[in-house]
């Protein structure tokens, strides 16, 4: 068992802005438990925030039911039970008009955005009913005003904002929270590689959301369920 504070769950949390949800939630006391498709990109996490403890993690496909329920359970096994969800896995593909995208990018947006928020959700559940807790899934600023050139990325985004929204209604009495984060373009070296000559001043660090996201896990935001977040 590892140490005590909440257990929290956080789903890509290997990448540019789990790994700034990770560090906050860490500085903050949680008990954080990530799964990773990877073995490389975790062993660089625990290299970079292991120092601060409290860190487990274990190899789980979240878009797979199956598997993310079992990396759920072992999760809520090793914290003695768990208290939130960030569901930050997911991905951007953009390949033009619909006619002209490949026809695989409507399959695998739907499967790393939306079946993995979906598997994650009802994985974490009924660990959540027990005592009470918090989820936070990430839509996107540029799909809620519509996705040209990125149609199945709009429609999965659009899918979770959906899905969030009904769970929270679905558990307004329950005592569990869903809410999510709306960004922008996010600053990551990702981004910046993609879009050398882009206007970067009004671009969001993924720290300044990563805060956002510790306050939708926290007590403070108690009285808040099916809310969306521009950030």
């Amino acid at each position: 068992m590892i140490g005590a504070g909440p257990g929290t769950v956080v789903t890509g949390g290997t990448g540019a802005l789990g790994r700034a949800v990770v560090k906050a939630l860490l500085q903050q006391g949680h008990r954080v438990a990530v799964p990773y498709r990877g073995s490389a990109a975790w062993q660089s996490l625990k290299a970079d925030l292991g120092g601060l403890g409290r860190l487990w993690g274990e190899a789980a496909d979240m878009a797979d039911l199956a598997s993310a329920r079992r990396f759920v359970d072992s999760a809520a096994k090793e914290f003695e039970g768990l208290d939130g969800v960030a569901a930050l896995a997911g991905g951007y593909a953009g390949g033009g008009t619909l006619e002209a995208a490949p026809d695989a990018e409507w399959e695998e947006m739907l499967r790393v955005n939306l079946a993995s928020a979906h598997a994650t959700c009802k994985a974490a559940l009924p660990h959540l009913l027990r005592g009470g807790g918090s989820v936070v899934t990430v839509i996107s600023r540029s799909a809620e005003g519509g996705a040209p050139g990125a149609a199945a990325y709009g429609v999965s985004k659009m899918g979770v904002l959906a899905l969030t929204r009904a769970l929270a209604m679905e558990n307004r009495e329950r005592g569990v929270r869903f809410n999510a984060i709306s960004p922008g373009t996010i600053d990551t070296e990702a981004n910046r590689l993609a879009m050398p000559r882009a206007d970067r001043s009004h671009w969001t660090s993924p720290d300044a959301i990563a805060s956002v996201v510790a306050w939708l896990l926290s007590p403070a935001s108690a009285t808040v369920t099916g809310g969306v977040f521009p950030v």
